[in-house]
């Protein structure tokens, strides 16, 4: 498996855990749970491969993406009081899902031969796109659209990639310096209650 296929099935891993986790919270059965599970994982993911002309999506042709976010949620439908307590482990699980996917994404992008812009733009939806899709199913804002720092994050880590491309820089280590940019920047977030600002 390539550098950017393992970070992915990361992503994957680490949003599957954040959708199941809220799936429980809503009550909902352990079919709900492995569904907004997969959902939260590879909604993302599919949305930037139908954007790139990928078909069928990259998920939905290698079992490992479905797999995972399966296998995630059932550990957490088993688990979920354990894992709920570990509520800033879950955030930071979630700043890592988001810093893998758009790295990922916009990595992938770029390979597609799309414009610096483009991947820029994928590369934020991959980040967003699972997460909107879960809040969306559980009848909630979707996070990206609240006062939280979460969507500045992904565009920032998208940027870094997208100049490093340009640069003609090492391609894994510039996606590390993004994936850690976009972790620490939402973290940091979370810690220091950074908001985007809101109208009065």
């Amino acid at each position: 498996m390539t550098v950017v296929s393992v970070l992915d099935l990361l992503g994957v891993a680490v949003f599957a855990a954040s959708g199941a986790l809220a799936a429980v919270h809503a009550k909902l059965d352990v079919f709900g749970v492995v569904v907004l599970a997969a959902v939260t994982a590879i909604g993302g993911g599919v949305v930037r491969d139908v954007l790139l002309g990928i078909t069928p999506p990259t998920s939905l042709r290698q079992w490992e993406y479905l797999v995972v976010p399966a296998a995630v949620a059932l550990l957490v439908f088993r688990w979920h009081p354990a894992v709920a307590r570990l509520r800033r482990a879950v955030q930071l699980a979630d700043a890592l899902g988001l810093a893998l996917f758009v790295t990922t994404g916009t990595s992938v992008a770029l390979a597609a031969g799309a414009p610096a812009v483009t991947s820029a733009l994928v590369g934020v939806i991959t980040g967003i796109g699972g997460g909107v899709l879960r809040d969306v199913l559980l009848r909630e804002i979707p996070t990206v659209l609240r006062r939280e720092v979460y969507a500045v994050a992904a565009a920032l880590g998208a940027l870094v990639v997208v100049l490093g491309d340009r640069l003609a820089l090492p391609p894994v280590p510039v996606a590390l310096a993004a994936a850690a940019l976009v972790a620490v920047v939402r973290v940091l977030a979370l810690w220091r209650h950074w908001n985007v600002p809101v109208a009065r």
